[in-house]
């Protein structure tokens, strides 16, 4: 079918190769560039939406295969790069320079989760080679120095031609920003709504975050200022709803789920935290403590997708407390498996979402 071996019957043989998630042509998204033919070895980049991409080695097999079709390949050699789209904008909501998507990880009640998640899923993107920032919302508990290590740490502030900059602070491939890291650890925070809005917006606007993929939102329960706050300050590429199976959890998450459908922003999905036990002397057991299949059901109710359910370790609870999330500290256990591919889905549905 092609007589010579050029980098237009490359790109020709690759064209039937689609994205799985995107469904289209990797050639007509412009994901195939820099096609290079030296005696018989084709060499090209891969241009993959995420490097969070969890189809990265099928695509790459599927490339090798289609390309080894023509007459007179020897060798095929594919380098895998990723460009991270940016989110759609809204005329009324300013974006952050530089952060191509911001996501709020929500729920309904506290005491789900929602901290643990935030925090690994934000490890496991920055491990993909991400660039990721984690603000934390939740202004009256902020929890996330403690969970990311970084408890201590000083947060330096700046001035500038454009008034005070903070700079964030740096652990496990994360940026952070947290209320923790301007009060004392016993300080409680005594605000009333008009504060909490304007540490948020600071947090948005005054933060010298540099160029980032993703900004993830750890939010704080409810649907109070703080959601209102972010979803009016910034276009958003989604919101993911943290739970757990039993009813009083879902009965409020679902409150949280409307809430941000009901001001524009996409919902991603439903992570079922603490979906059953593991206890550790046996490791084949589970035990379902707080129900099960309250995620899906609801899930399917509200018709969003289920993003992936996390057990329930001591090991990750362990890691939460001595600041080595369970994704760096135990990554092959359970919960940790659990919360990766719930980052790799994240990533997937945000590139989806920006490109179609």
């Amino acid at each position: 079918m092609y007589d010579v071996l050029d980098s237009q019957s490359v790109l020709e043989v690759l064209r039937p190769v689609q994205d799985p998630e995107l469904r289209k042509s990797l050639v007509e998204l412009n994901m195939i560039r820099n096609v290079k033919i030296d005696a018989g070895k084709v060499s090209f980049t891969l241009v993959l939406t995420t490097p969070a991409c969890p189809l990265r080695e099928f695509i790459v097999e599927d490339c090798e295969k289609a390309v080894k079709k023509l007459p007179g390949v020897a060798e095929v050699s594919v380098e895998v790069t990723a460009e991270t789209p940016q989110q759609k904008s809204l005329p009324e909501r300013s974006g952050i320079t530089g952060v191509k998507n911001i996501l709020a990880v929500s729920s309904g009640k506290g005491g789900v989760g929602k901290s643990t998640v935030a925090v690994n899923v934000a490890v496991a993107l920055a491990q993909t080679g991400a660039k990721v920032g984690l603000l934390d919302a939740d202004i009256y508990g902020p929890n996330d120095p403690t969970m990311l290590g970084l408890a201590d740490a000083q947060i330096v502030v700046r001035s500038t031609e454009k008034g005070e900059v903070l700079e964030p602070a740096f652990n496990h491939g994360v940026k952070l920003v947290s209320m923790g890291f301007l009060i004392d650890r016993d300080q409680p925070v005594i605000w009333r709504g008009p504060m909490l809005n304007g540490v948020i917006r600071q947090f948005l606007y005054q933060v010298e975050w540099g160029e980032l993929d993703y900004l993830i939102v750890d939010m704080p329960p409810g649907t109070g200022d703080a959601q209102l706050t972010l979803t009016q300050a910034v276009p958003m590429s989604g919101a993911v709803i943290v739970t757990t199976p039993q009813t009083v959890a879902l009965l409020d998450s679902r409150k949280g789920l409307r809430m941000f459908q009901q001001m524009n922003v996409p919902v991603l999905g439903i992570v079922e935290n603490m979906s059953y036990f593991i206890p550790p002397d046996m490791p084949d057991k589970q035990y379902d403590i707080f129900g099960s299949g309250g995620g899906s059901k609801t899930a399917a109710e509200l018709e969003v997708p289920l993003l992936g359910c996390i057990p329930l370790e001591i090991s990750a609870r362990v890691g939460g407390d001595s600041g080595v999330p369970i994704v760096v500290a135990d990554p092959d256990s359970a919960s940790a498996k659990a919360l990766k591919a719930i980052a790799f889905n994240i990533a997937g549905k945000v590139s989806v979402a920006a490109l179609t």
